[in-house]
């Protein structure tokens, strides 16, 4: 069978044109504006925010003290939520002298996602004598919170930080967000710890790349 030329330098250019290339070989330069392109700030955040997702479902499926899930997240991923959560950390900044709280609240303003990951006040029922009462009963009626609580919110925030640190998403545990988030009640009054991991995406780690 002859080659069709016509039907050759056809099937070519569309393939040209499935691949998005900048150049036709046959007809010069094409108008990129008019293609479906994004930057890489779009982009970026884009990926912050899927990230956060992914650090969440993490935090869901870390290991719990007797399977029991006591794990609450969120993610704040834009304003005014993000206004709030700095305004509330310096404030406390403020108020109770914490220099380094007021240097995480200027650290995150440039974040584009931030995971809080808090754990339920609720007592294992072991009677270990960790939390230092003699049963979880007595530890109920005073009010404690449970040390297997703080050992599970361990293990979902490094669960989280790990998913973030695999995918080059730049992050730092930070129990200051957690602090001023309790304050704000993002997760209600069983709450009693919380911790936060903001992502950034620049050249370089801007929440250890920074004053002490």
């Amino acid at each position: 069978m002859t080659p069709n030329p016509l039907k050759e330098k056809k099937s070519l250019r569309i393939l040209m044109r499935f691949f998005i290339l900048p150049f036709d070989l046959f007809s010069g330069p094409m108008d990129v504006t008019s293609l479906p392109m994004k930057n890489s700030a779009e982009m970026e955040k884009t990926a912050a925010v899927q990230v956060a997702a992914l650090m969440m479902a993490a935090a869901r499926t870390a290991p719990k003290t007797r399977g029991l899930d006591n794990i609450k997240t969120a993610a704040i991923t834009g304003e005014p939520a993000k206004s709030r959560l700095i305004a509330k950390m310096r404030d406390i900044a403020s108020k109770e002298d914490r220099r380094s709280i007021g240097r995480d609240a200027a650290n995150i303003q440039l974040s584009p996602a931030i995971v809080v990951i808090g754990v339920e006040s609720n007592t294992a029922g072991l009677n270990c004598g960790f939390c230092g009462k003699p049963s979880c009963e007595a530890l109920e009626q005073s009010d404690g919170v449970c040390s297997f609580n703080s050992i599970d919110l361990g293990i979902a925030a490094a669960s989280a930080a790990e998913v973030a640190g695999r995918l080059h998403m730049d992050n730092r545990v930070m129990y200051s967000i957690g602090r001023a988030s309790l304050d704000l009640g993002v997760f209600g009054p069983k709450v009693k710890q919380a911790l936060g991991i903001p992502l950034s995406v620049t050249g370089k780690n801007p929440f250890f790349d920074r004053a002490a």
